[in-house]
């Protein structure tokens, strides 16, 4: 049998290091990469070619629900499992948005984070029992008032700069980073704040944490 090629993306290492050792202990699974953010993810991504990336939401530069989003826009046929202390289901929903196959809190049991792996490789969606109907309800009661979540709101770039800007980058500095011009940067920036009618940074960093772009 062939192994299942996991990348672990999280910001913290001893929690990579953790999960590296649960995982290694599985001989159908192989532990092919580790990145720290979301930006590192995309990388890692497009060199090796992971079967399944575990997904931390909260990540600086990148998060990883933007990062899902541009993973699957990419490299479809790869499955994404969120990683998250997060269990409201907001969260979860922005993930299975965003074209995650479910997601796992970091407080499971190993055998539970390895069931999960198995799970979405084989192409089902994997979600935490304890929330699976608030989950369920909530998304059936947006599929009825046809409402939008905040990824619908904001392109993928613009989320991006949403969470530089907020976690103080300068324009420049996101120009650099993302590879694009300056101009390009301050166009964004523009439509993102008539978009969600606001006028100054404090403003868009209140709604960066709000929606989950940043943590407070």
């Amino acid at each position: 049998m062939t192994p299942i090629r996991v990348l672990i993306v999280d910001d913290q290492q001893m929690i990579r290091e953790g999960i590296g050792l649960i995982l290694r202990s599985h001989p159908d699974i192989e532990v092919v990469g580790e990145a720290a953010n979301g930006r590192e993810a995309l990388e890692k991504v497009e060199e090796i070619q992971p079967n399944v990336v575990l997904m931390d939401i909260s990540m600086p530069e990148l998060n990883g629900i933007d990062a899902t989003v541009l993973v699957k826009r990419r490299w479809p046929e790869v499955k994404v499992l969120g990683l998250t202390v997060h269990d409201t289901e907001g969260y979860i929903l922005q993930l299975l948005r965003a074209g995650a196959s479910g997601y796992i809190v970091k407080k499971a049991a190993g055998d539970e984070l390895v069931e999960a792996i198995r799970a979405v490789q084989r192409g089902d969606y994997y979600l935490h029992p304890t929330v699976t109907r608030q989950v369920i309800e909530e998304y059936m009661r947006h599929m009825r008032e046809g409402t939008r979540g905040p990824e619908d709101v904001l392109t993928a770039r613009e989320r991006q700069i949403v969470q530089l800007a907020a976690e103080g980058y300068k324009n420049r500095e996101i120009a650099e980073m993302l590879n694009i011009s300056l101009k390009t940067v301050e166009t964004h920036r523009a439509n993102v704040m008539q978009k969600l009618n606001i006028s100054d940074r404090v403003e868009l960093v209140r709604y960066a944490i709000r929606e989950g772009i940043i943590e407070p």
